[in-house]
């Protein structure tokens, strides 16, 4: 049985959209930091030929971002010169966009993927329904606060311009980054809604898509879950497997990863990285975003959800999938399981 099936679990179980606590990372503050010696380290294993890789990787993945941030400043005032800069100078492809990633504050890297995600011809899709679906409230806040100071524009009006159709109305819905965060349960509520969801899609011909988008988008994380377990007692099948039966596309996509987050957004980050790693090549590019921007929030419940859910420690993937200091780098961000 998956982490998704079990309902009567998930009445009482934390969320990562609610939780405003980071106590599950696996980076921590470094304890008897000390600045001047960082730096230090780091001039040495950029400056003259060749770089020390390890070196970087020890220094930046056994740090905090705050303690990075910390870093950087500091750096720039040394050298003049921006620590980014001489990252992107030094290092190059993936191990590069790592190393770059872990000395950005957690709002603007965000910000930094979503503009990527819209950037260029075409939208990557999937990168907005991840970070809009996983992120709460306060860090939808703080991306958009981030993007405006970046781009001069609004989050809401440049997406706009990108996604369009149900799926945009879904996304726009989330970016705003209003959903209900009471954590107070109505379940005269959760029994409409529930109801109102099964009219709009297993008992109609043809679905109501907004009525999915309006509450899946809006209510809260407790609110929700009482109406999957509600919708599971009308329905017999799950809100995932219908939604799955009834959609298609971009729009069941994100409406299958809202439930998921739903239940638990450790458990569906720990699907993304797996699908990241399965088959031919890696998309490296999924594994940094969300290894390092969970290393300091719930990357140790992650990692659990992953061995639940494959079998096998996501350390020991790591290992078999990614190498060369860009693999170290993420093993030294995941850490092994106790």
């Amino acid at each position: 049985m998956s982490v998704w099936d079990d309902l009567d679990l998930l009445l009482d179980s934390p969320s990562s959209l609610t939780v405003t606590s980071n106590v599950r990372g696996t980076v921590k503050d470094k304890v008897n930091f000390k600045v001047d010696e960082d730096v230090s380290a780091l001039r040495n294993a950029m400056e003259g030929l060749g770089t020390t890789e390890k070196t970087l990787v020890e220094v930046l993945t056994q740090r905090s971002n705050a303690q990075r941030q910390i870093i950087a400043k500091a750096y720039e005032k040394t050298t003049g010169r921006k620590l980014a800069d001489d990252l992107e100078g030094d290092t190059h492809g993936d191990f590069e966009d790592l190393l770059v990633a872990l000395i950005t504050p957690p709002a603007v890297y965000d910000c930094h993927e979503v503009i990527k995600a819209i950037k260029g011809a075409g939208t990557t899709e999937s990168t907005l329904t991840e970070i809009f679906a996983s992120r709460s409230n306060r860090q939808i806040a703080a991306l958009s606060e981030a993007y405006l100071a970046e781009t001069g524009k609004s989050l809401i009006h440049d997406l706009q311009s990108e996604v369009s159709g149900d799926y945009g109305k879904a996304l726009l819905i989330l970016a705003e980054g209003k959903r209900d965060e009471s954590t107070n349960v109505d379940s005269a509520k959760a029994k409409a809604d529930a109801k109102a969801l099964y009219e709009a899609g297993e008992n109609k011909w043809g679905t109501d898509e907004d009525k999915f988008i309006d509450i899946l988008c809006h209510r809260s994380i407790p609110q929700l879950r009482q109406t999957l377990v509600e919708y599971k007692n009308i329905s017999k099948k799950t809100l995932q497997e219908s939604i799955e039966s009834e959609m298609s596309g971009d729009l069941e996509k994100l409406l299958v990863a809202v439930v998921k987050c739903v239940k638990s957004v450790p458990a569906y980050l720990a699907e993304r990285l797996f699908k990241s790693m399965r088959g031919a090549g890696t998309t490296e590019s999924t594994l940094t975003r969300i290894i390092v921007s969970r290393s300091e929030m719930d990357l140790l419940d992650i990692r659990a959800e992953y061995k639940k859910l494959f079998g096998c420690s996501l350390y020991s993937q790591l290992e078999s999938e990614v190498s060369s200091d860009y693999g170290d780098a993420l093993k030294h961000l995941c850490g092994q399981d106790e």
